[in-house]
């Protein structure tokens, strides 16, 4: 059984439209993939998007992907931050109990988690628009999302956190 998440952030009602969108397809391959978490990803639209946006959009976008992969434990997932997700109803269960961060780095703790459990990760396009009158100040935003991602990473290795693994092994990711 499969349980989809949207976040809708203010100011960006697209990700609740992409996630209707795209739930249909993306079910029926993650049920014959065995997959436990769907990630929508607007990377195959990166060639387009990087010739549309400022550069320090760019810039700042592309020092996200990399620190998402450095401090944030996040390997192979190119768009971490689209606002759909798809799990699994035991992926969910599992992961959504270990989860602390609360603001925009939430999704990539919650997929080090998955990755930390094993629990398979598929990456699928969706359609994105963007949406005019962004309410995020960049260099704010920026600031605030590497502190996030900082923390993540200091609180897993120092063991601060934890990921329960005992718990995990109990449910398999793709039930």
């Amino acid at each position: 059984e499969l349980a989809a998440v949207a976040v809708v952030t203010a100011g960006n009602e697209s990700a609740a439209a992409a996630a209707a969108a795209a739930t249909a397809g993306v079910a029926t391959d993650a049920l014959e993939r065995r997959v436990g978490v769907v990630a929508g990803s607007r990377a195959h639209m990166e060639d387009d998007a990087v010739a549309s946006r400022t550069l320090l959009r760019n810039v700042l976008m592309w020092g996200f992907h990399t620190l998402v992969t450095v401090l944030g434990g996040v390997c192979g997932v190119r768009d971490t931050q689209c606002g759909f997700k798809l799990f699994t109803r035991a992926s969910a269960a599992v992961l959504f109990e270990c989860m602390h961060v609360e603001r925009w780095c939430f999704d990539v703790e919650l997929l080090y988690i998955a990755q930390s459990l094993g629990h398979p990760i598929a990456e699928v396009a969706v359609n994105w628009h963007e949406v005019a009158g962004s309410k995020l100040n960049l260099l704010d935003g920026s600031v605030q999302m590497g502190k996030d991602l900082l923390m993540v990473r200091t609180c897993y290795v120092f063991g601060v956190w934890s990921v329960p693994r005992a718990a995990a092994r109990d449910r398999s990711p793709t039930r």
